[in-house]
């Protein structure tokens, strides 16, 4: 007679199924994750769709911020810049008039209204010109557009010359413009002046602290996929001229 086999339990080594998915899947983070140290937009595309198919998932698209602003290709410039201005402003003494950050639109310097106008004013204060020098200093070696953008807190102002905040942030924007532009020769045509008035607050306006995080300047030096499009156009448009 034939001797029965002993009986062997069933999926004694499913186990290694389950471990080699779980390999699988650290190699594809540990890709992705070496591949977003130096993003290349074009190509993290390509990995993030051919990692959807792999994993399952349908996505193909970008993560918001990356691809047609163009932040993952310039975030090292970004940082660049962001030390430059640090730099720059690092000799100003009053602790906390300024602060730097970044974001999908590029580096944005916020200038507390105590750096450079009186209260109700859009008249520069004199101290405020070496400040405004050494961010124009900055500006005018880099090719990025510029906008400067005018904010208020939401307290109500009514004076002939600025009859509401819009008024009021729109003269303060204007007047630091003209003053990098006039002072260290920055192409007009580089730089936007905008007016929000009390409408994108950086803090609550229920306390004066908040209220005086309101009262700014911002500096934004653009680095987008447009801007960057429009630099080389304009480059080449000199070049040819």
């Amino acid at each position: 007679m034939r001797k029965r086999r002993r009986h062997e339990p069933e999926g004694q080594d499913r186990w290694l199924l389950t471990y080699a998915d779980l390999i699988t899947l650290l190699l594809g983070l540990f890709v992705i994750l070496y591949a977003m140290s130096n993003i290349d937009t074009k190509k993290y595309g390509q990995w993030i769709a051919a990692f959807g198919g792999i994993f399952g998932s349908g996505q193909t698209d970008l993560p918001r911020g990356i691809g047609q602003s163009g932040l993952a290709g310039d975030l090292e410039e970004q940082f660049k810049v962001r030390e430059q201005l640090k730099n720059a402003l690092g000799t100003d003494d009053r602790a906390g008039a300024f602060s730097i950050e970044m974001d999908d639109r590029g580096v944005t310097v916020h200038l507390q209204e105590e750096l450079l106008f009186p209260s109700g004013s859009a008249e520069l204060k004199p101290g405020s010109l070496v400040t405004l020098d050494s961010l124009a200093q900055v500006l005018s070696r880099l090719p990025n557009d510029v906008r400067v953008e005018g904010h208020s807190d939401d307290r109500p102002i009514r004076s002939e010359r600025y009859p509401t905040n819009w008024h009021l942030s729109v003269g303060r924007a204007t007047a630091a413009a003209f003053t990098m532009i006039d002072r260290r020769g920055i192409l007009p045509e580089r730089v936007a002046v905008v007016g929000y008035g009390d409408r994108r607050p950086l803090a609550g306006n229920d306390t004066e602290r908040g209220r005086a995080l309101n009262r700014r300047v911002d500096i934004v030096i653009l680095m987008s996929a447009v801007t960057r499009k429009l630099n080389e156009q304009r480059q080449q448009a000199i070049q040819g001229g």
